[in-house]
């Protein structure tokens, strides 16, 4: 698919039009000012800044010993280098110092320094030791406020709490508070609290307040104040939560690693499969460098809210991870090799299993991305067996791949997604799973697409059913028998994820509702046929029915069946009854905004 790779330095300056403007902070001014101003003067701009002046100007009849400028930038622009003044900052207020040499102004003498800028916008709320910019609104000789009491929280809940703080005191009169969280202003009230929402559960936030008056004088910052939100970190003994994000999903699907965040399905998960890296000539590769380390993201796309720059040493897909990890230090980032389209790679890089396994730890280790990444997941579809290709490495080359794996990556996650055919001589039976087991930390098994369209005629069946059922077309082809038979060739239940899809696979051309109807080909699907998200089936072709776990829906004449929040609970029963690991689900992006699934795995492993 086409991708676009530029890359620009900084976004074309607007002019600063203010004819008033200054730099500004929190910090008290070293004097209240006598009659002063302060005007800016824009010199020069060459695209990706400008130059910048201010002239501060004593009016007044009385020696001015020192000055202080200050003003606010809106985000996004900030200023570079600057002479002749010491230039801070607290979020976007700015603050201009004298340098101590230039800071004594006698009547009518004025003093000029300046910077080089960095962004598009325009300054504002210009001040002079406290006072306006233009000499009208001078506060004489008042006072600073003194620093509010240290904040402390209450009504805490898992995304929301109540900050407090004692009251400053001031000679004229505390006007309001400004409201910093993690050194960032967030509000401005006249009260004693703030109510803050939209947090993240389990974590920790520091705020501190400062006061302003009735002359607009701000006093010193309070004590750091840390409050935690509602909401344990996930015990890693806990049931495993396990959701696949892809690398293309970024493209025409428009999934980030943010809508993890904004649908709530990062405070529910456990781990993330980063799906997928390929299988090479013997080695682990990339899959797509673009996605994975080199797009660019911008502040509204990005976990943070910070746009990332053109020189950063990692960007793309594994910045933003190592952003999502930060914010949500109980989930496990997995890089997953292989996938259905990738596993032909495997069967050479098993004629030297040990210069494989060292090649994939090198790349998941590799020093720009090392800390993103937990462990490895190899999916191949399927050893000894045929998936799009057929291998015919033997059936002691999953076991042999394990044990190089874990030699390789010691104590870091080791896992594998496999097949879940327990059909008399199928998939599961051709391959060492048992001899691999001992060296993992636990089986994805695929128990989905059992059934589609790529039988044109039919007959229609549930995709992912749980148990088997009277007209299933083939015995074995189901979860129960899947994990059954794993527990018998000697897999341990803990060591075994039930999977979920997302999606819904479906024919048309369907007259009778029930399963076993016979049909004339593939649903239309958004991105393919005979496939489609359940965000979007959920509208589109509600459920009408249930067959053994799993959701159908007959609409016109097309027919799909798929896994809604009620069949997943009642599968997430079954697994915590069966004793398994956890689940896992493929993937993402087939959720809805608001991670309904998501959070109905998370409800029913709990």
């Amino acid at each position: 698919m086409p991708r676009s790779r530029f890359r620009t330095a900084a976004a074309g300056l607007t002019a600063l039009v203010l004819p008033l403007a200054a730099v500004v902070g929190l910090s008290t001014p070293a004097q209240a000012a006598t009659s002063a101003t302060a005007t800016f003067a824009k010199g020069s701009d060459w695209g990706s800044g400008f130059g910048g002046s201010w002239t501060i100007k004593n009016t007044g009849t009385t020696t001015l010993t020192s000055w202080t400028v200050e003003w606010d930038f809106p985000a996004g622009t900030s200023v570079g280098s600057a002479w002749d003044a010491t230039v801070t900052n607290s979020g976007t207020r700015w603050t201009a110092k004298d340098k101590g040499w230039n800071g004594t102004l006698a009547p009518g003498a004025t003093v000029t320094f300046g910077f080089n800028g960095v962004g598009p916008g325009t300054a504002s709320g210009c001040k002079l030791n406290g006072g306006s910019c233009d000499g009208t609104d001078n506060p004489g000789t008042n006072k600073a406020p003194t620093a509010p009491g240290t904040p402390t929280g209450s009504e805490i809940t898992e995304t929301s709490l109540k900050v407090s703080w004692g009251a400053a005191t001031d000679d004229v009169a505390v006007k309001n508070y400004d409201v910093l969280r993690d050194g960032v202003k967030i509000a401005t009230v006249t009260g004693l609290s703030y109510a803050d929402s939209g947090l993240t559960a389990g974590t920790t936030y520091t705020y501190t307040v400062v006061a302003r008056d009735n002359a607009d004088l701000t006093g010193p910052a309070s004590a750091p104040g840390p409050i935690k939100t509602g909401g344990t970190v996930i015990d890693p003994g806990d049931k495993v939560k396990l959701g696949y994000f892809t690398n293309w999903g970024v493209y025409g699907r428009n999934y980030h690693v943010k809508n993890l965040v904004t649908s709530g399905s990062a405070a529910k998960i456990t781990h993330i499969n980063y799906a997928f890296g390929n299988v090479q000539g013997g080695k682990c590769t990339i899959g797509d460098a673009y996605a994975d380390y080199d797009r660019a993201y911008t502040a509204e796309l990005s976990v943070d809210g910070k746009a990332d720059t053109w020189d950063q040493p990692l960007r793309g897909n594994f910045n933003q991870l190592r952003k999502l990890k930060q914010q949500y230090p109980h989930i496990k980032v997995i890089w997953s090799f292989g996938g259905w389209t990738w596993s032909g790679g495997f069967g050479q890089a098993m004629q030297n299993p040990a210069a494989f396994a060292k090649s994939c730890h090198d790349l998941v280790e590799d020093p720009r991305w090392a800390d993103v990444f937990d462990g490895i997941d190899l999916d191949w579809e399927y050893p000894n067996a045929c998936g799009l290709t057929c291998d015919t490495s033997g059936a002691d080359s999953f076991k042999k791949m394990m044990q190089a794996m874990r030699a390789e990556f010691g104590n870091d996650l080791v896992t594998a997604a496999v097949t879940a055919d327990a059909s008399t001589g199928g998939n599961i039976d051709k391959a060492d799973y048992a001899g691999g087991a001992q060296y993992m930390n636990w089986f994805n098994v695929m128990t989905y697409d059992f059934f589609g369209a790529w039988n044109a005629k039919g007959p229609t069946a549930p995709h992912s059913p749980l148990t088997s059922y009277d007209g299933i077309p083939k015995a074995g082809f189901n979860s129960a028998e899947a994990i059954a038979k794993f527990k018998s060739i000697g897999v341990p239940a803990d060591k075994l994820l039930l999977g979920i899809g997302f999606y819904g696979r479906g024919w048309t051309g369907v007259t009778q509702s029930a399963p076993g109807g016979t049909a004339t080909g593939a649903a239309a699907g958004t991105y393919e046929t005979g496939i489609e998200d359940y965000k979007v089936l959920k509208n589109t072709c509600p459920a009408t029915g249930t067959v053994a776990g799993t959701a159908y829906a007959h609409c016109g004449t097309n027919w799909w069946s798929y896994d809604t929040p009620a069949t997943i609970n009642s599968k997430m029963a079954w697994t915590k009854a069966q004793g398994l690991k956890g689940a896992f689900f493929w993937e993402f992006s087939g959720d809805t905004t608001n991670g309904e699934l998501v959070g109905a795995i998370n409800t029913g492993l709990k």
